[in-house]
C-alpha cells in the first residue's frame, strides 16, 4: 500500500530497545494538539457533579486519566485488563530476582502468564523444565541458555538485546546471565495459571529422591549425592560459563544437536511492515518453526496508533516495554472501557474484542503482543470496510462513499501520522 515503504527507505526510527529519540515535527506537533485536548477535556470536570472532594490518590489517578475520567464513549462494566509488573512481588536470591503476573494478579488473563526476570554475570535459573512452552524475549544484556529435547539432542546458544527464544513443553534448560553485567528478560507461558515458583528443578527433585535409588541409577555411591542441596537452588550465583563453542561441542557429544534452534534472532530481524507512525516485527512459527506461540513487536511514534482490529484465533497478552499509551477494549452489548499504559504493564483482551492502542506520550511506544496460537492473525476494521460493498457499509455508517472508497485495500496494522 502507498503508506507502507520499502525495506531501503531511510527512516528516523529508534531501535525497538533503544532509551528514545527526538520526535519528529509533525509528531512534536500532533502530542502538542493532544496535550492541548487533554487539558481541555480535564478543565470540563468542575460542574457539581463532577467535583470529588474525597480522599486521592493523586499519582495513581495521574497515571491513569481515563480510569480517573473515563471517555464519554466508555460504557458499561468491563473486566480490568491491565496489571502492573509494579505490583508484583520479587523473588530476590544470590543471583538475581524474578516476578510474576498471572491469572491469580489478573483474573482475566486465562491463556497466559509473565514472567520479568533479573540474573547477574555468572547468575543461574536452574535446570528446571515445566509443562508450559516458555516464549522469551531479552530486555538487556546477554544470556546462555541450554536444553536437551526429547532425544538427547542439545542446544546451548548466546542470546543477546532484542533476541527470542522458546522452549517446548516438558524440554529441561536453563538461563545463566553473561558478562559485563548479566542480564533481564521477559519470559511468556500458554497457560494463564502457570506458576513460576512450582517448578521442575533439578535439586528439588534429587533432594526428595532416596540416595539409594540415585546411586542404583547411575551405578556409583551413595556418598556421590552428599552434596547435593537440601533446597531448591532457583536462582543463584556462580562463576561465568566456559566458551560457547567448547560447551555446544561437549554437550552434543553422541547425539547431536535439535534440529530447529530454540532461538530467534529478532533484533536482526527487518520489520515486516513500515509506516510513517511506526513499525511491526510479526513473528510465528512461519519464520521461527519451534514456536506456539506467536507475537508482534510494535513501534509507535508519538501520537501513532495501533489501528483499530481484532484477533480472531486468540486471547491477546501484551507487554509494554517503553512510553506511555492507551487502549479502549470494546466487550460488545454496548461495553467499552479504556485504560492507560506504561512501561512495565501488562495488557489482556480476549479473542475477538476489538481494541487500539494509542501513543499517548512524546517518545516512542514499544509493546509486545502474544497469542497462545502458531499463527498470528488479526483482522482490521480499515480492511473489513474496505472489501464489503461500499453501498452496504454506507448504508450502515453514513460515513459517505468517498471516505469508503479512500480506504487502502491492505490494513496499515501502525497508522500513519
Amino acid at each position: 500500500m502507498a503508506d507502507i515503504e520499502n525495506d531501503d527507505a531511510k527512516l528516523s526510527r529508534r531501535d525497538v530497545f533503544g532509551l528514545g529519540s527526538a520526535a519528529l515535527a509533525a509528531a512534536t506537533i500532533t502530542m502538542a494538539g493532544v496535550r492541548t485536548a487533554n487539558a481541555q477535556q480535564t478543565a470540563k470536570h468542575t460542574a457539581p457533579n463532577e467535583s470529588d472532594p474525597g480522599p486521592q490518590n493523586r499519582p495513581l489517578a495521574a497515571e491513569n486519566p481515563d480510569s480517573e475520567w473515563s471517555p464519554p464513549t466508555d460504557s458499561g462494566t468491563v473486566k480490568p485488563f491491565k496489571y502492573p509488573f509494579s505490583f508484583a512481588r520479587k523473588r530476590v536470591l544470590s543471583g538475581g530476582w524474578t516476578r510474576q503476573v498471572t491469572a491469580r494478579e489478573l483474573p482475566i488473563s486465562t491463556t497466559m502468564a509473565g514472567v520479568e526476570m533479573r540474573l547477574t554475570a555468572g547468575g543461574v535459573r536452574e535446570l528446571h523444565w515445566h509443562v508450559e512452552a516458555e516464549w522469551a524475549i531479552m530486555l538487556n544484556g546477554k544470556a546462555r541458555i541450554t536444553a536437551v529435547d526429547q532425544d538427547g539432542r542439545s542446544f546451548v546458544s548466546d542470546v543477546g538485546e532484542g533476541d527470542l527464544w522458546l522452549f517446548p513443553p516438558g524440554v529441561p534448560h536453563s538461563i545463566q546471565g553473561l558478562g559485563p553485567d548479566g542480564c533481564r528478560f521477559l519470559l511468556v507461558f500458554d497457560d494463564g495459571n502457570f506458576d513460576e515458583f512450582h517448578t521442575f528443578l533439578i535439586t528439588d527433585w534429587l533432594s526428595h529422591t532416596p540416595k539409594e535409588v540415585l546411586a542404583k541409577n547411575f551405578d556409583v555411591p551413595q556418598s556421590t549425592f552428599d552434596a547435593v542441596p537440601q533446597k531448591e537452588l532457583f536462582i543463584f550465583q556462580t562463576a561465568l560459563p566456559g566458551a560457547l563453542q567448547a560447551e555446544q561441542t561437549e554437550a552434543a557429544k553422541g547425539t547431536g544437536t535439535v534440529p530447529k534452534r530454540f532461538d530467534f534472532k529478532a533484533s536482526a530481524m527487518k520489520p515486516t511492515k513500515v509506516t510513517r507512525g511506526g513499525e511491526v516485527k510479526i513473528i510465528d512459527s512461519k519464520i521461527f518453526p519451534v514456536t506456539p506461540i506467536s507475537a508482534a513487536i510494535v513501534t509507535l511514534k508519538p501520537g501513532g496508533l495501533r489501528e483499530l482490529h481484532w484477533h480472531p484465533n486468540a486471547d491477546e497478552w501484551q507487554y509494554y516495554i517503553t512510553g506511555k499509551g492507551r487502549m479502549t477494549v470494546f466487550a460488545a452489548g454496548s461495553t467499552a472501557r479504556t485504560m492507560d499504559f506504561e512501561e512495565g504493564d501488562v495488557g489482556y483482551i480476549p479473542i475477538s474484542n476489538p481494541h487500539y492502542i494509542e501513543n499517548t506520550g512524546d517518545a516512542d511506544l514499544v509493546f509486545i503482543e502474544m497469542f497462545r496460537s502458531s499463527e498470528y492473525q488479526d483482522i482490521s476494521l480499515a480492511e473489513w470496510m474496505a472489501h464489503t460493498p461500499h453501498l452496504l457499509m454506507n448504508q450502515h455508517l453514513g460515513v459517505g462513499m468517498s471516505m469508503l472508497n479512500s480506504i487502502p485495500e491492505q490494513e496499515a496494522v501502525v497508522v500513519p501520522l
